[in-house]
């Protein structure tokens, strides 16, 4: 599936709130928010699960997703949240679906205020590669430790020491990208049944994480949101003010479900 198809008789529809837009250009699509007041949701996107029950997402591995994208701003002054990958909307933002534990596999952007500090020693803010799937087994066997283990976590010591055994139950795993997010880049998600590996313009950023189960639905978007989300219980989430516009233009989209 490619950029030059219509998206849209390809089943992915556009979801825009607020000033939110997605615009087809003549080789490119560009996702924009314009002017947004503080505490009102913008948000340009494209997905195909909207509307679908989890059971009937389209995506499992093996697959590999490319795309070639850049940004308005660089890292340190885009605003909100956005990216590309797979993952089970959890928290019913484009379905009446029960909510659920979080599965992704993504190129993922934060800007502060947000704090989604999951992997030891990475900032809860930035363009990362990301993998998480709070489904798995391990990770269900600890829930109900998960009281007890965040009042723990809250001690520095005691977080670097029990961190990393319940991250790998989460199955998570992230890395900074190096990169400038207002330069074309080519990015390459390469999902395995048990292994996941992220390329940025052919360079290996993020190897041998582990692979979220399938089934999860594809989504692009930008967005003004923020969220809050730590190991030691910090929970929070909100909306920034956008002043002028920034974008995310996409010149190159591709899902091939056959890994050469």
């Amino acid at each position: 599936m490619e950029l030059g198809r219509d998206i849209i008789t390809c089943g992915w529809q556009p979801y825009v709130v607020g000033k939110g837009s997605v615009e087809r250009r003549d080789a490119t699509m560009l996702f924009c928010i314009r002017n947004t007041e503080a505490g009102y949701y913008s948000n340009a996107q494209v997905d195909d699960y909207r509307g679908l029950p989890r059971w009937r997402l389209r995506w499992r591995p093996p697959l590999r997703l490319t795309v070639q994208a850049r940004f308005s701003h660089p890292a340190e002054r885009l605003r909100g949240t956005a990216g590309f990958g797979f993952w089970n909307d959890p928290f019913m933002m484009t379905g009446a679906r029960w909510p659920a534990l979080p599965r992704v596999i993504w190129f993922f952007y934060a800007s502060p205020p947000s704090n989604m500090q999951l992997a030891l020693d990475v900032p809860g803010y930035g363009w990362k590669a990301a993998t998480l799937d709070a489904t798995r087994p391990r990770a269900l066997a600890l829930a109900p430790f998960a009281p007890v283990t965040v009042m723990a976590l809250r001690l520095q010591h005691l977080y670097r020491r029990l961190w990393p055994a319940i991250q790998q139950a989460l199955g998570i795993q992230e890395s900074l990208l190096p990169v400038d997010m207002t330069d074309w880049h080519t990015y390459v998600l390469e999902w395995l049944p048990k292994y996941a590996h992220f390329y940025v313009d052919g360079a290996l950023v993020l190897g041998n994480a582990p692979s979220p189960r399938g089934p999860l639905g594809f989504v692009m978007w930008i967005d003004n949101q923020y969220m809050v989300v730590t190991p030691q219980g910090r929970l929070g989430w909100g909306l920034l003010q956008i002043d002028g516009e920034q974008w995310m233009e996409i010149r190159q989209l591709e899902i091939r479900a056959e890994i050469i």
